[in-house]
């Protein structure tokens, strides 16, 4: 009897061993699958979210209307800003001058990327915030020095992306705004180079 005990509790323990096996390769493969398929989940959030915002637009069309945006919103905030802290009347002239010339080439845009059913963004990158934080602690003359050089700065990039632009984007309207907008840039550019001349007590070029 009890050899017959022992053999059958050594099918039992085998059996339940078996079982136990079982259980943990289901639950690591359920486990794998929802890593998985949160994974992709994730992936979507970070590298696919755009296609709920871009409406009819590429990819490479939407990223150049979200950096136009942006960078239009942050001049115009900045334009303010010049005119409320600028020291010397040539900020305060040029930031008037960034406000609305932006402004209208924002609403402009916003035109445009409407009737594509996409969304033109609602705030400022972080690196666009962190300029606005930096100059709103500056005065005087150390703001206007500050305001000129990013100014010249901004202008710099703008001016190269929208030219790639007029080469790249696939928008016919897209393409035509960026075209249309390039000699006012360019003006924008000169604009700033002579401020930030004239703030850091050099003579403004003359014009080209």
């Amino acid at each position: 009897m009890w050899g017959l005990g022992s053999a059958a509790r050594g099918r039992t323990n085998g059996e339940d061993r078996m079982k136990l096996h079982k259980q943990v390769t289901i639950t690591a493969i359920a486990g794998l699958a929802l890593a998985l398929s949160g994974g992709r989940l994730l992936g979507a959030d970070l590298f696919g979210g755009d296609r709920d915002q871009r409406g009819q637009l590429s990819e490479r069309d939407y990223r150049f209307v979200k950096e136009a945006a942006r960078g239009g919103m942050s001049e115009v905030e900045l334009g303010d800003l010049a005119k409320q802290k600028g020291a010397n009347d040539v900020v305060r002239n040029f930031g008037d001058r960034m406000s609305k010339d932006h402004k209208k080439a924002n609403d402009e845009l916003k035109d445009i990327v409407t009737k594509k059913g996409a969304a033109i963004p609602a705030q400022l990158s972080r690196t666009e915030r962190s300029t606005m934080e930096r100059l709103q602690k500056l005065n005087g003359a150390e703001f206007d020095k500050a305001y000129a050089a990013a100014m010249v700065k901004d202008h710099k990039k703008d001016v190269a992306d929208f030219k790639d632009a007029a080469q790249d984007v696939k928008d016919p309207e897209l393409k035509a705004f960026a075209q249309k907008t390039i000699p006012t840039l360019e003006e924008h550019l000169r604009m700033a180079e002579n401020m930030d001349r004239t703030v850091r007590g050099e003579a403004p070029a003359a014009r080209r």
